[in-house]
């Protein structure tokens, strides 16, 4: 994987931070910004608490309701996949990630018409932050 990739359903940008240290500066950005954190779960951190062996791995749900009500306004079944998460995650070469849901695949997989702007503008956000975060 390259430093930083979009495929159609998600985007990934290569941090230089451990993932502990990336969970903790997307928090903080995100508060920031007006970001609502709704939860943090520690997948690896859980794993080994039943006695699996996971490579560090994170998942910060978050949300804004000022944007994500508007997108349910759009379409409804695009509830489903809000509030928006990050995966905070180590490879088996010890690069740590940070990943997102590409916007412009949630649009096309709920067929959401008309709100092509607050798209946009999630994408451009998401971006941003996740560059922000992982330099």
């Amino acid at each position: 994987m390259s430093k930083s990739a979009q495929r159609d359903d998600i985007l990934t940008f290569a941090s230089k931070h451990s993932v502990t240290d990336t969970v903790i500066q997307l928090v903080q950005v995100l508060e920031q910004k007006g970001f609502t954190i709704f939860n943090t779960i520690a997948h690896s951190k859980n794993a080994n608490n039943v006695g699996i062996t996971l490579a560090d791995t994170s998942v910060i749900i978050f949300g804004n309701p000022k944007i994500g009500s508007r997108l349910m306004q759009c379409k409804r079944t695009i509830a489903i996949d809000l509030p928006q998460k990050a995966l905070i995650w180590k490879d088996r070469n010890n690069q740590v990630w940070l990943s997102v849901n590409n916007p412009e695949y949630l649009k096309r997989r709920h067929d959401v018409q008309g709100c092509d702007l607050i798209f946009q503008k999630i994408t451009t956000a998401l971006t941003a932050i996740s560059r922000q975060v992982t330099k």
